[in-house]
């Protein structure tokens, strides 16, 4: 196979071994097209360059100003092909196996209140041109803020999903992982209201001799599902309509806010981790770092001592 076939066949074991998602080939796919550019223009390539030719690269990537987080998948892209084409027996060596990435960044995750929380449950209850729109806007809302859900798996979900016992939702995850998790009366009411509206709706494209729509969420696009970006810009409307700040609003703050107010509320790490789908609980760790600088604040402004 030549060096570059290895791109393709690197993806499709991804995606056939490792169950690895669309959003996680793509961009495995655009990192690693970046830096076979960046090597094609010093007359390299993936099966001749070394490990300083991979440094280089990094260092060609900082100076662009990229992110931490950015540089962070970049490496790990090239680090991940490299592995592959080394057990595929491609390369005899592995150049990027020694190379130690920019590390973390510490910057904790943006959260939201509870009333910041309830004022956009209720702004996207309230939005829509038809009762159908505003009860799937309500149901998005819910099971978004009730399970912590990635907003991939949430507009990605099945009719299937949410049959069944009302009390727990089956998400599938990073990786083909399934998992289940618990909801909160609103979201079992929400869930239960769109649903209902579901079954008419698909009632009446039989009856007209359409095909049923399998997602829970639908769109007339062709994913068949309701697309990120459109949840993204939908959640911009309701926080504005909620009078929250819609620079802080986006679905992975909803994720963060679950977390976060979970743990102030007494729940267990393991728990939140399991909810979450976090394959390690480090992960889920940066959570207690959110709570430990609430509770600083509390200190600082409530405590006597703590005032002039």
């Amino acid at each position: 196979m030549s060096a570059a076939n290895w791109i393709g066949a690197f993806l499709e074991a991804q995606v056939a071994e490792r169950g690895a998602a669309d959003n996680t080939t793509l961009a495995y796919g655009r990192d690693l097209a970046d830096f076979t550019r960046w090597l094609a223009g010093r007359d390299l390539a993936l099966d001749t360059a070394q490990r300083r030719d991979v440094e280089d690269y990094l260092v060609h990537c900082e100076a662009q100003g990229l992110a931490l987080a950015t540089r962070a998948r970049r490496l790990s892209s090239i680090k991940q092909i490299y592995r592959f084409t080394f057990e595929e027996g491609l390369r005899a060596d592995n150049p990027a196996i020694q190379i130690t990435g920019p590390g973390k960044s510490k910057r904790l995750p943006k959260t939201l209140s509870l009333e910041e929380v309830d004022r956009l449950l209720a702004a996207g209850a309230a939005h829509g041109r038809t009762e159908d729109d505003r009860a799937r806007n309500a149901c998005l809302m819910q099971l978004l803020y009730a399970t912590g859900m990635r907003v991939t798996e949430l507009v990605t979900l099945p009719m299937s999903s949410a049959r069944g016992d009302p009390r727990m939702l089956l998400i599938r995850g990073k990786g083909g992982k399934e998992r289940m998790v618990p909801l909160s009366a609103p979201a079992r009411d929400a869930l239960a209201d769109w649903l209902s509206r579901r079954d008419a709706i698909d009632a009446a494209r039989r009856a007209e001799g359409k095909p049923v729509q399998s997602h829970l969420f639908p769109s007339r696009g062709k994913a068949g599902h309701l697309t990120r970006y459109h949840f993204y810009v939908l959640i911009k409307v309701f926080a504005v309509e909620a009078g929250v700040s819609p620079a802080k609003v986006t679905p992975h703050t909803l994720r963060h806010a679950f977390a976060t107010h979970l743990l102030q509320n007494g729940a267990d790490l393991r728990a939140i981790q399991t909810f979450l789908g976090h394959a390690d609980v480090a992960t889920t760790e940066i959570y207690t770092h959110v709570l430990e600088e609430r509770l600083k604040e509390l200190v600082l402004e409530h405590h006597p001592l703590a005032k002039d």
